[in-house]
């Protein structure tokens, strides 16, 4: 008997010496058992074969595993397939009261987002409600939030001028409120109204409160025009002596070429010499998205601005918008994706209607659509992408006409790493996972490690597509057919279910680092 029980334990030892599984791991109840992955980790590091076990929302165990020396209540085999954390999103829009599936974002394997960007954010100074609603739709994604600047400072009725001492720490007590609530620092939209009316000072005693939270500050910066990127960097970099800090959508508008890239992600790198921690993201198209303001001089940015300049130097006005329109490529090179004239040119809207492109942009005035504006050099953009601290973002939402918000991340395997081979798929990986979360501070996602959470994604890159295009922006990428959110799939075979298990990410903690 004594001997039996010696051969049976001799056995199981050795069997779990070999498969590389510990004898607790394998009498524990697993629910998923990946097996035979070829896992491209988000680290950068190359790939390793290796079996993947998740219990609950958390992957339990990697390594070797013999199905029969474990209790899986679910197993996928993924031979001949890449496992990968989900991709991180930080730079999304969207609102997850009025699509919280997010299918737009997951079918190109995206698994957390990051909201409130370009200083608009919601609930200023009274979060917790906000993520209360957001966690009663339970979103399909994992949501992260920044704190608006612009939403600040519209809240305390700030105007186009300096803010007072109350009115700057009345700002500051409602940027702490948010943080404490578990914002992840402060976005800011600085060539935006209200935001481009913010000074030095103002955004440097701001950023002495993401910093002491140890948050980061996200901006669109001032300009993003290749005559003053610099000055902008420059800019953000003064905020950089207080937070980390970070470029969103990084471009350089007019600028071409691999040189000129090269000059900006230098001038980045000279401020990591420093001592600031600057990172930036880049979307893989050459064309932004922003409203027709952009295009207004700064007197007439609002409403009630671009009235007085109709009555007041009407001409003054017209002058300034053919002159930009022309310097942004003409009016061939504005396609309207909101208001009347969604899916037109601005050149075909004005056709039809008879007018002048100038004309009728006069008559529209700076609020009244939004537009895809091909402003960029795609090789200067791509070589932007391939920047150290760079990362990937879609700047899109589920409603917006690009196709950014629909194809970004599938782009970057599709075009970055199998087309072009700017990338591997272990680099593009890295810049679609563990770069975002090591910028965030989001410690449990972005990596597959034991303990991690469960975000994964099982594909093949050859079959990796982005089929959303400028005319039909609203196309689902294809090739993500196998996605988990928190230990959950929520889809499988191309298919999604009906499960939704996004959580609210809350707080940043860097201090390990």
């Amino acid at each position: 008997m004594i001997l039996k029980k010696f051969v049976k334990l001799s056995v199981l030892l050795f069997a779990f010496g070999v498969l590389g599984i510990d004898s607790v791991c394998a009498q524990q109840q697993w629910d998923w058992h990946i097996s035979g992955a070829t896992i491209v980790d988000g680290t950068g590091e190359p790939s390793y074969k290796a079996d993947i076990l998740v219990r609950g929302d958390s992957i339990g165990y990697i390594g070797d595993v013999n199905a029969d020396t474990i209790r899986a209540e679910n197993m996928v085999d993924a031979s001949g397939r890449i496992v990968t954390p989900g991709f991180i999103d930080p730079h999304a829009h969207g609102d997850p009261l009025e699509t919280p599936e997010f299918h737009n974002f997951l079918a190109m394997g995206v698994t957390s987002i990051v909201l409130g960007q370009d200083g608009s954010s919601p609930d200023v100074g009274a979060l917790n409600s906000w993520f209360a609603k957001v966690e009663g739709v339970n979103p399909a994604v994992n949501i992260a939030l920044l704190s608006g600047h612009g939403s600040i400072r519209s809240k305390v009725n700030v105007g186009k001028q300096d803010p007072t001492q109350k009115e700057l720490k009345r700002m500051q007590n409602l940027l702490q409120s948010d943080l404490d609530a578990g914002t992840f620092g402060m976005s800011t939209g600085l060539e935006y109204v209200p935001g481009m009316y913010a000074a030095e000072n103002e955004l440097e005693q701001l950023a002495k409160v993401v910093g002491d939270a140890n948050g980061i500050i996200m901006s669109h910066m001032r300009s993003e025009d290749d005559s003053k990127i610099e000055a902008s960097l420059n800019e953000l970099a003064e905020q950089g002596e207080y937070a980390s800090v970070h470029a969103s959508h990084l471009k350089v508008v007019y600028g071409e070429g691999k040189g000129r890239a090269e000059e900006v992600l230098d001038h980045i790198d000279s401020f990591r010499d420093l001592g600031i921690t600057m990172t930036a993201d880049v979307y893989p198209y050459s064309a932004s998205f922003t409203g027709i303001g952009i295009v207004f001089p700064d007197w007439a940015k609002t409403e009630s601005e671009w009235q007085n300049a109709l009555q007041e130097r009407p001409e003054v006005l017209r002058q300034f918008l053919k002159n930009k329109v022309k310097q942004r490529n003409g009016p061939d090179a504005i396609l309207f994706g909101s208001g009347k004239f969604a899916g037109l040119t601005l050149k075909e809207a004005a056709d039809q209607e008879s007018k002048s492109a100038i004309d009728l942009l006069m008559e529209m005035g700076p609020e009244a659509a939004s537009a895809a504006h091909f402003v960029m050099d795609q090789g200067l953009q791509d070589w932007l992408m391939l920047g150290e601290g760079v990362m990937v973002s879609s700047d899109g939402s589920p409603t917006m006409r690009h196709p950014r918000g629909y194809g970004s991340f599938a782009k970057m395997i599709r075009y970055y790493v199998n087309e072009k081979e700017l990338l591997s798929l272990e680099e593009a990986v890295y810049k679609m996972s563990g770069l975002p979360a090591k910028t965030l501070g989001l410690e449990e996602r972005g990596l597959i490690q034991t303990g991690m959470k469960a975000d994964l994604l099982i594909f093949n890159p050859q079959e990796i597509q982005d089929r959303a295009t400028f005319e039909n922006p609203h196309k689902l990428s294809e090739g993500f057919n196998w996605i988990m959110v928190n230990g959950t799939l929520v889809r499988k075979e191309g298919e999604f279910n009906k499960k939704r298990t996004g959580q609210i990410l809350k707080g940043r903690d860097l201090s390990g680092e």
